[in-house]
């Protein structure tokens, strides 16, 4: 029997549901950089801006002033679904690992699109369909995102049109399927239906694909098609102010248990998650409320924050989205096929490259085989079969749980676990075959592909 007054799960009521996001910016000492236009080079500007995103978007990314930004009612409303999520204790993994410490997690996973992408989705359908705008494009990797757009428009009556990267295409079949059922037309990318994806091919023969390439193309359809616009998984500050349902929901939910984090940590591909996680307590860093630790855990085979350059870069590999100054491998860079599709984004987060740049937010990269062996054990503990996105935090979570170990201090670590992998079954197969292989990039392919970065 547990012997804690701690309760295993915690989920907050209805009523404790945040009635606004968090916007980390208006108490960053130093500001993330502006998206500038790609042709002046200039900040953008909020018309240019409202070309491509939603105008209540541009509006909110452009947002440095407001801490809290309201929630609509009808968003709201749609988060009762499957809102508040758990934190979840995880006394077996801690049992496992021998560890003094309390390890906590939130878990994303508890909705058809199995992960926390949908906390960002329904707010964008929500601004598309108040707009009157018909229809949206938009780009996802291991299609998590592309199944939670398609599950909101679904929601809001607009069409979806998704560019998959075209090994996750081919790597989860089942998840293409989810987004075409509700109604979702999926593209795998690069393809032969845009420019910028014939360009994309003829240059790069047999490519897997990236994120960087699907944005382009989903970019270009957006603006060539009446009455839509691009809506974007990631990486956006409004994608991050989103996602701060989660740190706001964790803070409460640990206050709510008298437990104070001493380390908080995420994976990060664009650093949407990670963001929502961590942001609202930044904020409380920043002004010298707490004292925590925050980690992004990235892929060796695509290292941004720790391999990168903190440069500005076009959010794409087509060259036509804004650039952001950020943590980047280049635009040109094409990561590896690796398993965690939806870490395979060339760049970071403004917000969380600026949070690197000041020492407040740490980073550091794992090889896909030592995710999958944290979370083969995670599985077994725990049992639920976690994302492979989401198993770079528990590896990371692991290697802070062994750390307390040595010291015998009884620190409260918490990650998000930012979705379930029972989409993820080829990847597995390969991992449990033994035939899973590691790939590192060279720093020769690196700076080849900085190389190639804007002159700005």
């Amino acid at each position: 029997m547990l012997t804690t007054e701690i309760p295993y799960k915690t989920y907050l009521g209805e009523d404790e549901l945040p009635k606004a996001w968090y916007n980390v910016r208006p108490v960053m000492k130093n500001k993330p950089a502006p998206l500038l236009n790609p042709a002046t080079h200039q900040p953008a500007t909020l018309d240019e801006l409202s070309r491509v995103f939603c105008t209540e978007l541009a509006k909110q990314e452009l947002n440095e002033t407001d801490e809290y930004i309201p929630i609509p009612q009808e968003v709201r409303d749609f988060y009762k679904m499957y809102r508040p999520s758990p934190l979840v204790r995880a006394y077996f993994l801690e049992k496992a690992l021998g560890t003094p410490a309390h390890i906590y997690y939130k878990f994303e996973g508890n909705n058809t699109s199995g992960s926390h992408k949908l906390n960002s989705a329904i707010a964008q359908a929500y601004y598309a369909k108040k707009q009157g705008l018909k229809s949206v494009t938009t780009e996802t990797g291991a299609g998590q995102w592309g199944t939670a757009l398609s599950m909101a428009c679904a929601f809001f009556g607009l069409d979806c049109h998704v560019y998959m990267v075209k090994c996750s295409y081919d790597q989860k079949p089942h998840r293409r399927e989810v987004m075409r059922t509700y109604g979702a037309s999926v593209t795998p990318s690069p393809s032969d239906t845009t420019a910028v994806g014939r360009k994309i091919l003829a240059e790069n023969p047999g490519t897997a694909g990236s994120l960087g390439c699907a944005i382009s193309e989903a970019v270009e359809t957006a603006l060539n098609t009446p009455d839509c616009r691009y809506v974007l998984g990631s990486v956006l500050s409004q994608v991050l102010v989103h996602q701060t349902i989660i740190g706001l929901e964790t803070k409460a939910a640990l206050e709510k248990n008298g437990v104070t984090p001493d380390v908080i940590i995420g994976c990060a591909g664009g650093g949407s998650n990670l963001g929502g996680l961590i942001t609202p307590f930044v904020g409380d860093f920043i002004q010298g409320k707490n004292n925590c630790r925050f980690i992004a855990v990235e892929p060796a085979a695509c290292p941004s924050l720790t391999r990168g350059r903190y440069a500005y870069d076009y959010c794409d590999t087509g060259m036509v989205c804004p650039l952001a100054k950020m943590y980047t491998l280049g635009c040109t860079y094409m990561p590896a096929a690796i398993h965690a599709g939806g870490l395979r984004y060339h760049g970071m987060s403004s917000i969380l490259s600026q949070l690197y740049d000041d020492k407040i937010l740490e980073a550091t990269s794992v090889k896909q085989t030592q995710v999958f062996e944290a979370a083969r054990l995670f599985a077994r503990t725990e049992g639920t079969l976690p994302a492979p996105e989401s198993s770079h935090a528990i590896y990371a979570a692991i290697q802070e749980a062994l750390r307390c170990k040595e010291t015998g201090k009884a620190e409260n670590i918490v990650f998000g676990l930012t979705g379930t992998g029972y989409f993820d079954m080829m990847s597995y197969q390969k991992f449990n075959d033994g035939i899973m292989t590691d790939y590192v990039p060279t720093d020769e392919e690196i700076l080849k592909s900085l190389s190639r970065l804007p002159n700005v």
